[in-house]
């Protein structure tokens, strides 16, 4: 079995190797919790219009690199570059970078005393400071674009769970993120409800959003992914084009995990 790849060599992952339409860049990022290593040097990038599927077993890391690029848990060694912001650089607004990166968790995360229109304005309107007009205008249209303008005034409790999450995505959208970022969308979903969410991730990506999802729909992945990441142990162990590495991964760890989920 070949050794796990810890990521690119510096020369490669350089930001001044990259061209302008880089969104995301890593750089050697390490994650600890306590003694643990969750991350062990990941390196890679996205370019803007990619969506980028990140797949590996429990564990691996994949929803903790997600959290690390949205800010939302710090990394110990490493860098990363999302939008031109430099993570480590203590000149970096933080709360900035967040409001340009669309974040969308396996739960919904949804205000429960708020309508679903008004969940989705809340960032427009007390974080870009959005006129709230123009902002309820813009809502609607998100709403109208996952199919759930009719349940704009629905409270969360009234909602299905496929509609809570279309409402969590929309919500993602108002801030017009540079890019978006999927936890496993629809495992708390009933099978039923999933190809509705999955639906509308489609249409995102065939719009040019540019996506990092974290996903064990692998039917989604093998349609929809430019780039698939198989991540294990804290590491890229492989990464390639979708086609590829479905069909003739390169690493014997990712050929045994593609196999077993195929199959499933």
């Amino acid at each position: 079995m070949s050794e796990p790849r810890r990521g690119q060599s510096a020369a490669t992952s350089s930001a001044a190797d990259r061209g302008p339409d880089e969104v995301v860049l890593a750089e050697g990022v390490h994650k600890f919790f306590g003694t643990f290593e969750v991350l062990r040097g990941i390196c890679c990038s996205i370019r803007r219009g990619e969506v980028v599927v990140i797949i590996g077993p429990s564990g691996a890391g994949k929803s903790t690199f997600l959290r690390c690029i949205n800010g939302l848990e710090p990394f110990q060694q490493g860098d990363i570059m999302v939008g031109g912001y430099r993570l480590k650089d203590p000149k970096t607004d933080i709360h900035r970078v967040r409001s340009e990166v669309g974040m969308v968790f396996q739960r919904f995360n949804l205000f429960s005393h708020r309508t679903a229109l008004e969940n989705v304005i809340e960032g427009p309107v007390y974080v870009r400071r959005t006129p709230r007009q123009a902002a309820i205008d813009q809502g609607l249209e998100l709403l109208r674009k996952v199919g759930l303008e009719a349940r704009a005034h629905s409270y969360p409790s009234r909602l299905s769970g496929g509609e809570q999450q279309r409402v969590a995505i929309a919500r993602a959208l108002a801030m017009n993120p540079k890019v978006m970022l999927f936890d496993e969308p629809t495992s708390s979903l009933d099978p039923e409800l999933v190809g509705e969410v999955l639906g509308v991730m489609r249409q995102l990506a065939e719009e040019g959003m540019t996506m990092i999802v974290v996903t064990h729909q692998m039917a989604f992945a093998r349609e929809v992914a430019d780039r698939v990441i198989f991540m294990d142990g804290g590491v890229i162990i492989e990464e390639n084009q979708t086609s590829v590495l479905f069909s003739a991964p390169e690493n014997q760890r990712t050929r045994a995990f593609v196999a077993k989920i195929l199959s499933t």
